[in-house]
């Protein structure tokens, strides 16, 4: 038995994903996975979430339909310009180049957090998934307002996909995007098919003449649920742009482009952000008020699609919690130097389990998008500003690696000061990371300035 271990664990450990190196030419891969990738990655089982809740926050149909064209162009936007040109020139994942520029004092204080942040996340995704099991086997599955499981059945379902989750999650990028390609066709369809079947409930006449006068009625009907925040245009915006700001801003992402043939790779992300990131939505804001706007997603899933409906949100969790758990696995890989990728993406793949057990990860999905995009987002100001604007200034680059320094205190004050400052401002949370970005990239750039001969 103890040799069969062994056997296994020397395989695994031949699964290199160049992960304190920069990727080599050969390794680079075709414009189709990374399409693959994002489509499987942001069809996710948390737009079941995410849609329905537009719709409990009383959000109107027009204000619907732009925030989500114009907030989802700008993330695209976002990791086309800022994210993916700097994982082209430097082919490292951001937590080692980070070291160059944070030092590695900063950079195990940062990549502890940005792991924690990602395995809730990921938790949140099995959770989500968790409810179409538990309906399907009539296992009592939590309510909006439950912290704590409600459930043995529910800790057991948790933990059984926790752990198909994390092996996809150890086998790599290729495996990752191989099985996005292959699922990310089928979980749209369902989406759209599930929406589909449920207008006729809602009173969509047959050839679509009245969806319009519908949607504004009795879906978007500008009506917020008790207990929820009323959402209008600028809502939805930022929320479309900033869903995935510590992926594109925060420059998370750079573990993926790295894997880019160029840089204009990163317009492939629209494959993820319009089918998913707004007609996803769309679809289970349909499916949210077709069953009486109860934020239940297995129900949702069910009554809109059967077993095929379960089927896609069990995978729509599953193509979307393996790039997270991914990410998780190689932010720690930089505190575990010693331990091959798939061990550490193992441990985050069990922490990950356990918070997938804890219904309040999805309850308040909304807010912890927001807060956990903006905890990572001075550091990607403080990357995008040592990668390209320090230079041209010519203001010397990298010193804490040259000097060998454990900590950039520079850094460590913007990151700190920014959040202080955003959380005193008085903005609702999803407007608070545009100032904080600007005032991060200003302070790291003026605290260099300051001291350009210092050593």
């Amino acid at each position: 038995m103890a040799g069969k271990i062994s056997t296994i664990a020397a395989r695994l450990d031949q699964l290199y994903e160049f992960d304190r190196e920069p990727v080599s030419l050969d390794k680079l891969q075709s414009g189709s996975k990374f399409a693959g990738l994002f489509a499987g990655e942001h069809v996710a089982a948390t737009e079941f979430v995410i849609g329905a809740f537009f719709v409990l926050h009383g959000v109107t149909a027009r204000d619907l339909v732009w925030g989500l064209l114009l907030g989802n162009l700008l993330a695209v936007l976002s990791w086309t310009f800022v994210c993916a040109p700097i994982a082209v020139r430097t082919r490292l994942t951001l937590y080692w180049y980070l070291r160059k520029i944070a030092g590695p004092g900063l950079t195990v204080i940062y990549n502890i957090a940005n792991a924690i942040l990602y395995c809730i996340l990921a938790g949140a995704m099995i959770a989500v998934s968790a409810t179409a099991i538990g309906l399907a086997f009539n296992i009592e599955t939590p309510s909006l307002s439950d912290v704590f499981p409600t459930s043995i059945g529910w800790i057991l379902i948790t933990i059984a996909l926790g752990a198909a989750f994390t092996a996809l999650a150890i086998l790599g990028f290729e495996k990752l995007s191989k099985f996005a390609q292959v699922c990310s066709p089928w979980i749209f369809i369902v989406f759209i098919a599930g929406a589909l079947a449920m207008l006729p409930r809602l009173g969509v006449q047959s050839n679509f003449s009245n969806f319009w006068d519908v949607a504004k009625s009795r879906i978007w009907n500008g009506i917020a649920a008790p207990g929820q925040d009323k959402f209008g245009f600028w809502h939805i915006l930022f929320f479309a742009w900033f869903c995935n700001l510590a992926m594109h801003i925060g420059l998370s992402d750079l573990a993926i482009f790295r894997y880019a043939k160029k840089w204009t790779y990163g317009l492939y992300t629209a494959f993820g952000m319009f089918p998913g990131h707004m007609l996803a939505w769309i679809s289970s804001g349909i499916m949210v008020a077709a069953v009486g706007r109860e934020m239940n997603p297995g129900l949702m899933a069910y009554e809109a699609a059967g077993l095929a409906g379960v089927a896609g949100l069990i995978l729509a969790g599953w193509t979307t919690a393996n790039p997270t758990l991914y990410r998780a696995g190689l932010a720690l890989q930089v505190i575990t130097p010693n331990w091959p990728r798939w061990k550490v993406t193992l441990a985050a793949g069990t922490i990950t389990t356990v918070i997938s057990c804890f219904p309040i990860v999805f309850v308040k999905l909304l807010n912890y998008v927001a807060i956990y995009g903006l905890v990572q987002m001075p550091i990607g100001a403080v990357v995008f500003a040592e990668h390209w604007i320090l230079p041209k200034l010519k203001i010397e680059q990298y010193r804490a690696e040259k000097y060998q320094w454990l900590i950039n205190w520079r850094a460590l004050v913007v990151w700190a000061g920014t959040l202080i400052i955003c959380f005193l401002l008085p903005l609702h949370l999803y407007f608070l990371w545009l100032p904080g970005y600007f005032i991060a990239l200003a302070g790291y750039v003026g605290l260099q300035a300051l001291k350009r001969n210092e050593t």
